[in-house]
């Protein structure tokens, strides 16, 4: 059994605010042990289940945050960014199961840190439906034959996952009290409630793929500021339909990922523009 495992950082315990989620913050050390512990945690539920083979993929920020001489060493890496599908590159049809680990809520919702891809972004949405990181994810790996049988995170995105897939199962580290507070497990606890998740769910072997998604998806985000969606709007087959709306078909998961991160890189861009304007770091 071939396991691949996403990792965000906002989702896991003990993590609740920016500081502690942004490279140079006085927090960010820390919370790279605490990422790297919950991994190892799910790795090792992994391999106690008959895993014959487990990559990680980093999957926060620069997608560089875990710590490579902490991390099990029976797992592969897949480190650094950017990467062509983001929070699962490296994933194939020859892998046999997903998780989705220390996800979060999508931009617009409750949930702790809650986001989705950029801060750039207010709202994502496909099919006219807000989406979520586990949702795009879950969408692409589907596409592939690939299933997602587990995720962890906080309250708001285990709520979530939990009613849109309801074959998922959700390991719940901490609650959400508003965008920076949290009740928290310990790390320990949570480790020990995600290792067993792990085993008890790869070991029942039961998870099933949805049907592949065939038919064009239409994607939709909001911009944080028009300027944004100035630069964005370059990307062929955009459309504007707000000042800081664009719009666009995709074929399917894979070009809607391909999408969102040409959206997401000119984001940026235009972030650092308008941060240099303005004075702003």
């Amino acid at each position: 059994m071939r396991v691949f495992v996403s990792v965000d950082m906002e989702g896991i315990a003990g993590v609740a605010t920016l500081d502690q989620i942004i490279r140079g913050g006085s927090g960010y050390p820390r919370a790279q042990r605490l990422m790297t512990a919950e991994v190892n945690a799910a790795v090792r539920g992994a391999f106690a289940a008959g895993a014959t083979a487990v990559t990680v993929a980093d999957s926060h920020g620069t997608m560089d945050n875990l710590l490579p001489d902490e991390l099990d060493p029976r797992a592969r890496l897949v480190t650094g960014s950017p990467r062509a599908s983001c929070m699962i590159h490296g994933l194939t049809p020859a892998d046999d199961v997903v998780l989705f680990v220390g996800y979060h809520a999508p931009a617009g919702g409750d949930g702790v840190l809650a986001h989705t891809f950029s801060s750039n972004f207010t709202e994502l949405r496909v099919d006219g439906a807000p989406v979520s990181e586990a949702d795009v994810n879950a969408l692409q790996a589907e596409w592939l034959g690939v299933p997602v049988a587990l995720i962890s995170g906080d309250d708001e995105i285990c709520r979530r996952t939990a009613k849109l897939r309801p074959g998922i199962a959700a390991v719940e580290v901490k609650r959400s009290h508003g965008f920076q507070t949290v009740d928290s497990l310990s790390p320990a606890a949570a480790a020990s409630a995600l290792e067993g998740a792990v085993t008890e769910v790869l070991g029942a072997g039961s998870f099933a793929t949805p049907p592949r998604r065939e038919e064009p998806l239409h994607v939709a985000v909001d911009f944080l500021v028009p300027l944004y969606a100035d630069l964005a709007q370059s990307v062929p087959g955009s459309v504007r339909t707000g000042g800081r709306t664009l719009e666009r078909e995709v074929r399917d998961p894979a070009e809607l990922m391909n999408l969102i991160m040409a959206w997401y890189y000119l984001a940026y861009i235009g972030a650092t523009q308008f941060a240099t304007i303005t004075g702003r770091r």
